[in-house]
């Protein structure tokens, strides 16, 4: 239990990121976070949260004398920033932006159906960057070969560009926890990348 995870929230409730229960607590003890009840958004210091009735049947975390609620959400007392962070460039992660489709065809393929194309070529001056890489299946990507899109009388359904970053984007959907739904926006529910 004290492993699963927490969504943090900046002063300004944005999400910036999870952590463990065990390091929840912890800064809820230190008063550097509080932890929100998401039934009613109520904020708890650690006192008012080890106060909270937990049900039987409920999650939660056991000392010798208390029954503690897990908290699921927390709220940050000192922090209003947000982490800049990128997504690394890898081939993993652009087969999971352009979601295993072919950006010249729109077919959804196979992952052995596919490879990751220049749009334009590194023959030509192309880079392996997040804006000159796509995914094009097999005979696309034959019939393009060393040209452009357009040379090769082929147009890209979407254009290439930099996913964003989400605090949420690490963790798997079946960790996510409905309670950080009305935390986070639905763009990261969605999209699954590496960060």
């Amino acid at each position: 239990m004290l492993d699963e995870r927490t969504l943090v929230l900046n002063q300004s409730w944005i999400p910036v990121g999870t952590t463990s229960v065990r390091e929840a607590l912890v800064l809820l003890c230190r008063q550097a976070a509080h932890a929100i009840l998401p039934d009613d958004y109520s904020v708890h210091d650690f006192d008012s949260w080890s106060s909270l009735g937990v049900a039987e049947e409920e999650p939660c975390i056991r000392t010798v004398s208390l029954r503690l609620k897990v908290p699921e959400v927390l709220l940050l007392t000192d922090y209003d920033g947000y982490p800049v962070r990128r997504i690394p460039f890898s081939r993993r992660n652009i087969y999971r932006r352009d979601r295993f489709t072919c950006q010249y065809c729109g077919r959804k393929k196979d992952p052995t159906e596919l490879s990751v194309d220049h749009v334009l070529p590194r023959s030509r001056g192309g880079t392996s960057t997040w804006l000159n890489c796509v995914l094009a299946c097999l005979p696309c990507n034959r019939r393009k070969g060393n040209r452009t899109a357009e040379e090769a009388g082929l147009h890209l359904i979407h254009k290439p560009k930099e996913p964003t970053w989400s605090p949420t984007l690490n963790i798997p959907m079946a960790r996510r926890k409905i309670s950080w739904q009305s935390f986070i926006s639905d763009q990261y529910w969605n999209v699954e990348l590496d960060a």
